[in-house]
C-alpha cells in the first residue's frame, strides 16, 4: 500500500474513532505510518483528505449493504420486498460500532458544514454520487434510468435514510422497520393520488 492509500486508511480510522473535527493532521500520519508532509504532498489539505476518506467509507457502507441484499433477496423479489429488506440490511448494518460512528461523524460533517463554506462545497459535491448510489441500491434505478428521475429517487431515499439512521441513533427499538415505511409510503401514495 503507498503512502495516499495508507493516508486514506488512516484518516476512515481516525474519523470512526475520533470524528471530523477531533482529528488533526497529525493522528492521520500517526495512523498511516507516514510522515505529516505527506498529507500536503498526496491531498492539499487535511479537509481534502478527510472529505476523501468520509467518501469511500460511505461508498464501502453502500457495497457492504448492496451484497448483503444480493445474499439475501431472491431474484422473483418485488419491488416492495426489496424496499423493506434493504431498510433492513441498511439499519443492521448500524449493529457494528464502526458504522454507527461512520453516521455519527456524517453528522457531525453535516453540523460543520454551515460554518466551513469549503467543507459545504465538498459535501455538496459527494451528494449527487450518493443520490446515484441509493436509488441503485434500492433497485429504483439502473444505467438506463434518466439523470433526473435518479437524482430525485436518490434525495427521497437519501432523505429518508438520514432520517431514520438519526431516530436509530437516538431510540434503536423505536425506529421504524422497513416494512414500517413501506406501509407508510403505500398510505401516502393513496393519499396523493387522491
Amino acid at each position: 500500500m503507498g503512502n495516499r492509500e495508507a493516508l486514506i486508511e488512516g484518516a476512515k480510522t481516525c474519523l470512526m474513532e475520533k470524528g471530523y473535527s477531533r482529528t488533526t493532521a497529525r493522528d492521520i500520519a500517526t495512523a498511516a505510518g507516514v510522515s505529516l508532509a505527506a498529507i500536503g504532498y498526496h491531498f492539499g489539505s487535511k479537509e481534502a483528505l478527510m472529505n476523501e476518506a468520509m467518501r469511500q467509507a460511505l461508498d464501502e457502507w453502500g457495497a457492504d449493504v448492496g451484497k448483503a441484499m444480493s445474499a439475501e433477496l431472491p431474484g422473483e423479489a418485488d419491488v416492495r420486498e426489496r424496499f423493506a429488506a434493504t431498510w433492513g440490511q441498511a439499519v443492521k448494518t448500524l449493529e457494528s460500532p464502526q458504522t454507527r460512528a461512520l453516521w455519527v461523524t456524517q453528522y457531525e460533517v453535516l453540523s460543520l458544514g454551515a460554518h466551513l463554506p469549503e467543507l459545504l462545497e465538498a459535501l455538496s459535491k459527494m451528494q449527487g454520487e450518493a443520490r446515484e448510489g441509493l436509488a441503485m441500491l434500492f433497485g429504483s434505478a439502473d444505467e438506463n434510468t434518466d439523470p433526473e428521475t435518479v437524482q430525485q429517487v436518490g434525495t427521497f431515499y437519501q432523505a429518508l435514510m438520514l432520517g431514520v439512521i438519526a431516530l436509530w441513533l437516538f431510540d434503536p427499538e423505536k425506529a421504524p422497520k422497513g416494512e414500517d415505511l413501506a406501509k407508510a409510503i403505500q398510505l401516502i401514495s393513496a393519499q396523493l393520488g387522491s
